[in-house]
């Protein structure tokens, strides 16, 4: 990598990059067109942009406990802990993975988290279909599941949590 990467809060500006991330990995996501980014945008408690030069090339999106989001795998977890933030979305470009970028956003969140009172980061995780990449990357990250979901649409995922 020649050029240097930088972290930035997503403005409303990087919805068409953030949307065609989105869209390039939404099978193992969730669709997510413009007017759903700018709903999440507003709920979220983090939403970090990774630039490549002037290019967007990665995002997480993520809320703290108490946001205004309706999510079951968001209400799941705010079932079951207090002072968490729920990551609902990390997607890092084809041609930017494997760079270590997704821990840099983890790191990145976790500190910030951290500073809010967050003790945990919490993810949900595709089991069915699989997401091996998204396991490893979790497992490594310190990750363990805490019990699991089937979704309305069959998809069966993972509910996992680490400490901050």
């Amino acid at each position: 990598m020649t050029e240097t990467v930088a972290l930035r809060s997503a403005t409303l500006d990087d919805t068409a990059a953030i949307v065609a991330l989105n869209d390039a990995v939404v099978a193992v996501t969730s669709p997510m067109d413009a007017a759903r980014l700018r709903a999440l945008h507003a709920v979220s408690t983090y939403c970090t942009v990774v630039e490549r030069g002037s290019q967007v090339i990665g995002f997480i999106l993520a809320m703290q406990n108490g946001a205004a989001y309706d999510n079951g795998n968001f209400d799941w977890f705010a079932d079951r802990l207090t002072r968490f933030v729920y990551i609902d979305r990390v997607v890092i470009g084809d041609a930017a993975r494997g760079l270590g970028l997704g821990t840099t956003l983890y790191d990145h969140l976790a500190t910030q988290a951290r500073r809010r009172g967050s003790l945990i980061m919490a993810a949900e995780i595709d089991l069915v279909p699989a997401n091996p990449g998204s396991i490893a990357f979790h497992r490594k990250y310190g990750f363990v599941e805490l019990g699991t979901r089937t979704l309305d649409s069959g998809k069966i995922v993972s509910m996992q949590v680490t400490g901050l």
